[in-house]
Order: C-alpha cells, then structure tokens, then sequence
C-alpha cells in the first residue's frame, strides 16, 4: 500500500459556521468519496450535484447512474445532469443556486468561464496529482507508468485551460512498488476527500497558497485506451511492471500466446507481480518459462527483455481468473514451455 509522506496536525479549528454553500460536480468513484466527505460535513450544505448523464454500458448496454448521483440520491440531494454547458440556461440555473464554492472531481468536462464564475468565492478542484505534473485525465495510471516514486492530491483554483489553475494545498503520497493503479486510486480518493475538507477550513481564514504552477513543469495524462493493455514483452521487466500495475484493474494487461500444442493463440490477462531474475542468455521474449516459487507465494515466469517478469495469477480470454499453478496445470502440461 502507498504510504503518506507527511502526517501532522494542522488544528485548523472548527469547520465554517455558518456552512458554505456548495454545488458539487463530479463523476466516478474517485469523486463520490469527496461528496459523501462533504455531505458529512458540518462546515457545507451540498445544495446539488451536477454528474454526467447516465450511459449505456455492460453487454445488455442498460444506462446506469454515475458513483456521484447514487451518492446523492442516497442522501437526498437534488442532482442534474446537463449534457454540457452551452445552452445558457444551464448556467443560469447553476448561478440560481447562490453558492458560495464550486467543488469539482472529475466530473469528466472543461467547464466555461460562465460556469466557473456562478459561484460567490471560488471553483475549485479535486486533482489526483502533484501539479503541474499530470495534468488531465488519467493522471493515477501515468504516474504509475512513469515509475514515478511519489504522486498525491492537488486543490487548486480552477480556471480556464486543463488543470492549470493556482494551487490552494498539496498533499503527497509515496507509490509502493506494490502499487497498482486500483490500491491507488482508492488510497488518493481517500486523500483527497480529506484535503477537499482542509481547504474550505482554510478558504474562509484566508489560509490558502493561491501559487501559480510552474509551466516548465507541466506534464500531461491522456485519457487511458483500452488497446494500450496490449504487453511487448521485448521491453525490460521494470518498464513492464510499472505498464502492467498502470492498466490494472482496467483495461488490463494482455498479450496474445500460442501454446506448441496448438495452431491459434489465446489472450491471456495477467495481473501485477514483480521483477524476477535474469535469464538465460538467448531467451525469447515473452515465452512462459513456467511457474517459480518467490516470496509471496507462487508465480507464472514470462521472459522480457533482460529478466523474467512473475505474475500471481492469469486470466484466459472467457475464462475466469487462475492462479498461476492452475494455469500451468491446464495451459502447460501440454507444452514444451512448461
């Protein structure tokens, strides 16, 4: 699990008395966190939240409700769901609202200056990153990919542009090599729920960095595709496993295998292990060497480039999830590559 890298007590005192008026905007499961913080909280009345709508998806493609809207229905908050902002009635009824702060978590749109000055103080937003590094929307994965040792959460005051605003509060998180994007995710919703909390103690005593990002520094995090799970076993076994914990749970690490004993090749998803040790010289990258024993148990071998890469458990396509000794008691009897 990843590990804060600084914990103290900040006695900030009590939360804003009266509350502050707050519309919250978001989407996912990363941002539900900070509205059920918020919703807990004594120092904001949620007056409503604003979510995508609800789309198709699963194979009998029925619409369901976002993480955010589930929260808020639970916990009778009124919530709307506007395709986009540009019928301005949207916005006028948003600025109808007399909020005081405009929170936002991933809700999934830029949002235009009309919205973002519909609020009394200031919008501001839940980033799962040290800004300026990993500006947009998949900035968890691509730290990981990286091989980034730290990442954390950013409050920031938003404005025009892609997660460019001033930084309000920062709060770093060391990833583990353990990490994958799944554990992460969850431990920096967690965060920022936490540091959302903090920074509206801070906003109305004037406790707030407001510091510029430092341009030179911006990188940006492309949405994740579903086909960058594809593994090329041709590169180093570290370089694999930051990929491999990047794309787990979604859209998974995957490679096409063909056993000897048979003509067409199978997709196999595998999920995050560790680095093994090196191999023998002449090795093909991406045989299945067989199942070793390491600490933590035992452990599918695939060769990379300059060492073995060990994964716990494999998953056949349309089968379901195997450890690695079951996988090779299936997949491997029959194969010289046991």
């Amino acid at each position: 699990m990843a590990e804060g890298l600084e914990i103290k007590d900040l006695r900030l005192g009590a939360p804003p008395d009266p509350p502050l008026r707050v519309v919250f905007m978001g989407t996912p499961d990363f941002a539900a966190v900070s509205l059920r913080a918020l919703l807990g909280w004594p120092g904001a009345k949620v007056l409503a939240a604003y979510t995508q709508p609800d789309r198709p998806c699963g194979r009998g493609r029925e619409c369901k409700p976002s993480p955010v809207k589930v929260a808020a229905l639970e916990a009778g908050i009124e919530v709307r769901q506007p395709l986009n902002f540009k019928d301005p009635a949207d916005v006028d009824a948003l600025r109808a609202l007399e909020a005081d702060v405009l929170v936002v978590a991933a809700y999934g749109l830029i949002l235009p200056q009309g919205v973002l000055d519909a609020c009394r103080l200031m919008p501001i937003n839940v980033h799962a990153s040290l800004l300026p590094r990993w500006r947009g929307a998949a900035p968890i994965q691509r730290a990981i990919e990286a091989g980034d040792s730290a990442t954390g959460i950013t409050i920031m005051r938003m404005v025009l542009g892609l997660d460019a605003g001033p930084i309000l509060l920062q709060r770093a998180l060391r990833i583990a090599d353990t990490d994958h994007a799944g554990t992460l995710h969850d431990e920096l919703a967690e965060m920022g729920a936490d540091a959302l909390l903090e920074a509206l103690t801070r906003l109305p005593q004037g406790r707030l960095l407001n510091m510029a990002q430092d341009e030179s520094r911006v990188t940006y995090a492309p949405k994740l595709l579903k086909d960058e799970g594809r593994i090329d076993w041709n590169a180093e076994a570290q370089t694999l496993h930051n990929r491999i914990r990047a794309m787990h749970p979604w859209p998974g690490a995957y490679f096409d295998w063909t056993p000897t004993y048979r003509n067409s090749s199978l997709v196999l998803t595998i999920e995050p292990g560790r680095v093994g040790e090196e191999l023998p010289p002449g090795t093909a990258p991406g045989t299945i060497l067989g199942v070793v024993e390491a600490e933590g148990g035992k452990y599918l071998a695939i060769a990379c480039a300059d060492k073995a890469y060990l994964t716990p458990r494999v998953t056949p396509q349309g089968k379901k999830p195997q450890d690695a000794a079951a996988f090779a008691c299936g997949y491997l009897k029959n194969t010289s590559q046991a």
